[in-house]
């Protein structure tokens, strides 16, 4: 059935990922023999980027992804048969959290989950308001969370089901710096971002800790781009926003953006 696919997951540094790739062509599969829709658990940019190159290798299937907004980060993908119109996206639900949740982050919010026993693959975004936030979660979990999610953090929280058309984008903080770097190297950059020495940023790089546009880069000599996404595990994520110009020493001036 795969046609070979599986031999291209070889640049697939991530173990974790190949798996979610093999899961997609089970779906196919499915919905290739039975001619039924099959959804898959919330992706990355990433994974979605990997799966729709292995879904558009299929005419005879269409698909489409949603996540509850346009811009969402994390999105479902739904696979079908290409004569299949009318589809629902009633597999992922939004869940309202509502206390003194000002004071709580994106962190405490996915660890209150995860102490719940849930799988990460299960939790869309966490959208934090000023005073409410939204969990968008896959419908077989929505239940399971409502009745046991009493506590995020240290405070007490009340949570309800509510529509997704009451979702609201999230603008999100970050503090810009300016800084100067001698190439757009990913150790060059993590150095600069971070305030890390050369050998150090080296070493996190060679480690497995940092991911550019979500995917695992384990080489210190990869080159970036204005707008890519940078997460280095245990300092957080960073954009590079722009480059403009050069300095007396020929360094490059660039503007970081660091997400709070």
């Amino acid at each position: 059935m795969s046609f070979g696919i599986e031999d291209s997951f070889d640049h697939i540094k991530e173990t974790e990922k190949k798996i979610k790739m093999r899961r997609i062509l089970d779906k196919i599969e499915i919905v290739r023999r039975s001619h039924i829709e099959e959804s898959t658990d919330f992706l990355d940019p990433y994974e979605r980027s990997l799966a729709s190159s292995i879904l558009n290798k299929f005419d005879e299937l269409s698909y489409k992804e949603y996540g509850g907004l346009e811009d969402s980060e994390r999105k479902v993908i739904t696979i079908f048969p290409y004569y299949m119109n009318d589809l629902s996206e009633d597999d992922i639900k939004v869940l309202r959290v509502k206390g003194d949740t000002l004071a709580l982050t994106h962190k405490d919010f996915l660890g209150a989950l995860m102490n719940l026993g849930i799988s990460r693959n299960k939790i869309g975004d966490i959208l934090l308001h000023e005073n409410y936030a939204d969990i968008i979660c896959k419908r077989e979990i929505s239940d399971f969370i409502i009745l046991n999610l009493s506590k995020v953090g240290n405070k007490n929280v009340d949570i309800r089901e509510t529509s997704i058309d009451d979702l609201l984008p999230v603008e999100l903080d970050y503090k810009e710096v300016f800084k100067t770097v001698s190439s757009l190297r990913l150790d060059s950059y993590i150095s600069a971002a971070y305030n890390l020495s050369r050998s150090n940023s080296m070493k996190i790089i060679k480690s497995g800790k940092v991911k550019v546009n979500w995917q695992l880069i384990d080489k210190a000599s990869f080159e970036i781009n204005e707008g890519d996404m940078i997460s280095v595990k245990g300092f957080g994520r960073s954009s590079l926003h722009s480059v403009g110009g050069f300095t007396k020493k020929n360094n490059i001036k660039a503007i970081i953006r660091i997400l709070i």
